[in-house]
């Protein structure tokens, strides 16, 4: 009987899930991605903060590097930058590596920087992982993981870049986000 009890606690865990679940569609497919508000509370709720606000909808993917990552949510087709909230704390030191398909938080130099960009990672970046407290070695907050749709991912990171608008790695043909909602 106790067995019986655990599987079904496992599975309806499972089932419905303790982390939220994010779809991201885009003008070259949809991609699910789960994200980890148990190890990255403060990335996570900023995330869901511009998701409600419908902040990503009609942002780009606008630095595309095949072999590093897709990076996305902070301009729109022109290439202008969106205006964005306050920067959150860095929580790269959660224990999450820079693996392939997981998402992190993008930032500047500066260690507390990130606002609504983010980036997938298209290959295991560890030189992307936190390493110590240093601003070189304080790396980048991972914060979820895509479970579905690596496809598009891999689509995406294939397309042809150049240059724009004084930025590099911008695809040639738009890679669009329409719409980021919790499902």
């Amino acid at each position: 009987m106790k067995t019986i009890l655990f599987l079904f606690i496992l599975l309806s865990t499972q089932a419905f899930g303790k982390n939220p679940v994010v779809v991201i569609e885009t003008n070259m497919g949809t991609i699910e991605a789960e994200l980890f508000e148990d190890k990255a509370p403060i990335s996570v709720k900023n995330f869901l903060s511009y998701t409600t606000d419908k902040f990503y909808d009609g942002t780009i993917f606008h630095r595309v590097i095949n072999n590093f990552m897709i990076q996305g949510g902070g301009m729109d087709e022109k290439m202008r930058e969106k205006k964005t909230k306050k920067p959150i704390k860095n929580e790269a030191g959660n224990g999450l590596k820079n693996e392939i398909g997981t998402l992190a938080m993008a930032r500047t130099n500066v260690i507390n920087s990130a606002t609504s960009q983010f980036f997938i990672n298209v290959v295991n970046n560890i030189p992307l992982d936190h390493r110590d407290n240093t601003d070189a070695g304080y790396g980048y907050a991972v914060f979820g993981k895509v479970i579905s749709g690596m496809h598009v991912v891999d689509r995406i990171k294939m397309v042809k870049t150049g240059s724009m608008n004084g930025h590099q790695d911008v695809p040639m043909d738009t890679v669009l986000i329409r719409t980021v909602r919790v499902k």
